[in-house]
């Protein structure tokens, strides 16, 4: 089976992806595949594990750049296995936890202010008259400071 060869459509269906999405891993260098004399890609069975990291990743809030930065850390020649997919989860874990962390205080935040309901301009703490917080940069300053 590791010598078996897969056609696109055979890929897409397997994965549940479009075919334009295999082109698109293709193009970042997630996936490889080949041109037959025919000019068909083919891939070797082993896309269709390294597709499922790809979308268990991107599930996971992975980027495609973090995504292509594991993979590169993986051998070539044979489908990623489990050891494979512990390091590369082990690795994400921090960065989720992080995000996760950030989330729930966004959300406890925004539960206080936005869940009273009293929309005061003078309480607020996301309230910015004369755009005070212009010098503490872009972006949600008030509420960035909230999160941290």
């Amino acid at each position: 089976m590791s010598n078996a060869t897969w056609t696109v459509g055979k890929v897409a269906d397997r994965c549940g992806v479009k075919v334009s999405t295999l082109h698109f891993y293709e193009s970042k260098g997630l996936i490889q595949s080949w041109r037959t004399d025919g000019n068909q890609r083919r891939y070797k069975a082993d896309v269709v594990r390294r597709v499922a990291v790809i979308k268990a990743a991107q599930k996971m809030g992975i980027s495609l750049d973090d995504i292509g930065r594991a993979f590169a850390t993986l051998p070539s020649e044979r489908t990623p296995n489990r050891k494979d997919w512990e390091r590369l989860s082990k690795h994400w874990k921090s960065d989720l936890e992080a995000r996760i962390a950030y989330l729930e205080r966004l959300r406890d935040s925004l539960t206080g202010c936005i869940g009273c309901g009293c929309l005061s301009m003078k309480n607020c703490p996301l309230y910015n008259e004369g755009d005070k917080a212009a010098h503490e940069g872009t972006g949600p300053v008030f509420l960035d400071r909230l999160l941290r």
